[in-house]
């Protein structure tokens, strides 16, 4: 399907299209490689296989374009998997660029009506239409970073007050989502600098003049906040997870010193229950008339001393 409205603007929208829509929506002149052809029609593929790119591509008749292919997240709705990312495909030419937006496993592709509504109401020119894709796919990063700290502090807190259930299961979940969106934003920063490097333009054509370039630049430094903001949600992570095992960790000592306590207060009364049950001839308290209450006294005062003396000492 396809927004038939955008047509006849610099910014042309396809969803999942055909061959036949994808060829009525590329202008007259200009062919594709049959990789980048398929590329544009085949349904979507994993994530993990995909990464951003921009380059200029050309048949070798006079007919040279600018490829790239984007991954917008945005939120899932899953609980195991809570950032999806999606695939848009760009062709641009010096009069057109033309968007393949493509489905998802979930049933939705990448909403990004708003934004090319916008575009093709002021005008832009295809280097600017694309410079507003990029821009709104940033904020879309920054966003999931926002939605990343405040499931790292919720970690953090649970931790704090012992909630260590399924902790585990959530660090490793995080840790997932921070690798596959680092993996995914670090390749679109290389592509956003290597418009200001010059290294996406049309041979003579100025797709990206210099008023464009300095809003590539807003937009790189953009994604590399980004990219430092995951880096210290990474360090979070981390410190998570060793405040989780230190937790455990003291956990597990405060159970050992409570056997250990046991133990201790066992040990005693074992040891004159032992004295006494060997029979021997000559201890003196087998001939008291209360000997058997003598060494209940002497179990328990033994046993009351050293709860005593524990407990001055805090062990429990």
């Amino acid at each position: 399907m396809s927004d038939q409205t955008a047509h006849r603007s610099a910014w042309v929208d396809l969803v999942d299209p055909t061959a036949a829509e994808l060829d009525a929506a590329l202008e007259a002149n200009v062919r594709l490689v049959e990789p980048t052809r398929e590329m544009l029609l085949e349904p979507v593929r994993d994530s993990t296989e995909r990464r951003p790119f921009l380059r200029e591509e050309s048949t070798g008749d006079g007919s040279n374009y600018v490829v790239g292919l984007l991954l917008a997240p945005s939120e899932s709705g899953d609980q195991d998997e809570p950032i999806e990312f999606h695939e848009v495909d760009v062709i641009i030419t010096p009069t057109q660029m033309i968007t393949v937006r493509k489905t998802g496993p979930r049933g939705h592709a990448y909403d990004c009506t708003g934004t090319q509504l916008f575009s093709v109401r002021v005008g832009d020119p295809p280097g600017l239409a694309l410079w507003h894709l990029v821009d709104d796919i940033a904020e879309g990063y920054l966003d999931i970073i926002e939605q990343l700290d405040d499931r790292i502090g919720d970690l953090e807190d649970a931790v704090e007050d012992g909630q260590t259930d399924h902790i585990r299961l959530h660090i490793a979940r995080i840790r997932r989502m921070l690798l596959h969106t680092r993996r995914n934003v670090s390749p679109l920063r290389d592509a956003t600098r290597n418009v200001l490097d010059d290294r996406v333009e049309l041979a003579g054509q100025q797709l990206f003049p210099r008023d464009v370039e300095s809003r590539f630049a807003q937009t790189y430094d953009k994604l590399l906040r980004v990219t430092d903001e995951l880096d210290l949600a990474r360090d979070l992570l981390a410190g998570v997870r060793d405040y989780h095992q230190a937790e455990i960790a003291n956990e597990q000592n405060a159970v050992m010193k409570r056997l250990t306590i046991v133990a201790s207060i066992l040990l005693l009364p074992t040891f004159i229950v032992g004295l006494y049950g060997q029979n021997l001839k000559g201890a003196p308290e087998f001939g008291w008339a209360h000997g058997y209450w003598f060494s209940w006294a002497l179990i328990i005062a033994t046993t009351i001393g050293q709860l005593v003396y524990f407990k001055r000492r805090r062990w429990f």
